[in-house]
């Protein structure tokens, strides 16, 4: 059940395991390899092992709340820079574009959240404190633009404590440093 590659290596077909070498002799596929790799499809690990907390659940609702917020305001740029009468359409073009593309971010931050995987966690506070300095500028405004700022500020908070907190750490399956698990 082997076939040559392009490169004229054989492989194993459809990902049947190649038998160990010490066992080749006795006709029988190991359990696994030495190097503790297994024909597990999805093994469980600590990022899908349990249930999730209610605290990684609202920081993925508002880190989504974030990212639709982005792609809202970068379409409604987009649309009003081809529409309307801006002062320069090449440069509410570029805007609109740009919010709509860091919409992204969040956007899926919120879904790999809402699945339990560690990395969603870094962009996620990226977003976070990204958040902190237009909250601030928005503050500084004398405009309507101040309650934007309060609710940006109290979103991007919230969500960086509700991320940082133990519960949701170990949720994701995220270890403090030095707390590494043993090597044999």
């Amino acid at each position: 059940m082997r076939r040559e590659s392009r490169h004229g290596v054989s492989r194993a077909w459809r990902g049947a395991p190649l038998p160990h070498p010490a066992s080749a002799d006795e006709g029988h596929i190991p359990e696994g390899y030495p190097s503790g790799v297994t024909q597990e499809q999805s093994p469980t690990t600590p990022e899908t092992a349990g249930p999730r907390p209610r605290r990684l659940t609202y920081a993925a609702v508002l880190t989504a709340l974030e990212g639709v917020g982005l792609a809202v305001g970068g379409l409604w740029v987009l649309v009003m820079g081809l529409a309307g009468d801006p002062d320069d359409r090449q440069q509410a073009v570029t805007l609109g574009v740009t919010l709509v593309a860091l919409a992204l971010l969040p956007l899926l931050a919120a879904r790999g959240l809402l699945a339990q995987r560690s990395w969603s966690r870094g962009p996620s506070v990226i977003t976070q404190i990204l958040a902190l300095p237009v909250a601030y500028s928005l503050l500084q405004a004398d405009s309507i633009a101040i309650p934007a700022g309060i609710a940006i500020a109290a979103a991007a908070i919230a969500t960086l404590v509700l991320l940082i907190n133990p519960e949701t750490t170990q949720a994701l399956g995220i270890r403090g440093p030095g707390s590494a698990p043993d090597q044999k």
